[in-house]
């Protein structure tokens, strides 16, 4: 009993676990961003998502990816979010994430979705071999990010910091004209 349980554990590919784990995570938290009624749980259940698509990521070896995802999108793109919940400052933020009548419309692109990546999957595991990960794709990235991309990098960080004074600068006009 004892030998055929190692060889058990020994044939399980623990990568594979991981990555479904992981995926389940992904899943459901992701249905709770949507489900959720309190817009702050949206956020923090969206961070969730977001840190375990990056351990998606890192399942796969693409540790840049991950860490990318960690940065921008749990990091940067959550306390933004967070940041404008405190910008408007409901009194009830209990019900701040209503429901509106496109239920069907969502669901419909959610199946839609669904069957697409279903059968995208399908289609490359079996008419041949997803193409390999070249190695050490972050040193060529970082070379193009700060040789041939800087300006249009540098571009994108610089609207992106207009937009963020710019929402400041609205909900503070906004506030100002509901207190009058």
């Amino acid at each position: 009993m004892i030998d055929f349980t190692l060889t058990l554990l020994n044939s399980i590919s623990w990568v594979a676990v991981a990555f479904h784990t992981l995926a389940a995570v992904v899943c459901i938290s992701a249905l709770l961003v949507v489900l959720v009624r309190n817009i702050v749980h949206a956020v923090l259940w969206l961070a969730v998502c977001f840190v375990s698509l990056a351990g998606v990521f890192m399942t796969l070896d693409a540790a840049f990816i991950a860490a990318v995802q960690i940065l921008v999108y749990a990091g940067a793109v959550c306390i933004m979010v967070v940041f404008a919940i405190m910008l408007i400052r409901r009194g009830n933020m209990g019900e701040t994430n209503l429901f509106n009548k496109q239920v069907w419309a969502g669901g419909g692109v959610a199946v839609l979705v669904t069957v697409l990546g279903g059968f995208l999957s399908f289609r490359i595991r079996y008419a041949g071999s997803a193409p390999a990960v070249p190695e050490n794709t972050v040193d060529h990235i970082a070379t193009l990010l700060l040789s041939k991309y800087v300006i249009p990098f540098e571009v994108a960080a610089l609207l992106l910091l207009v937009a963020l004074v710019g929402a400041i600068f609205l909900a503070k006009e906004v506030k100002a004209d509901a207190d009058s």
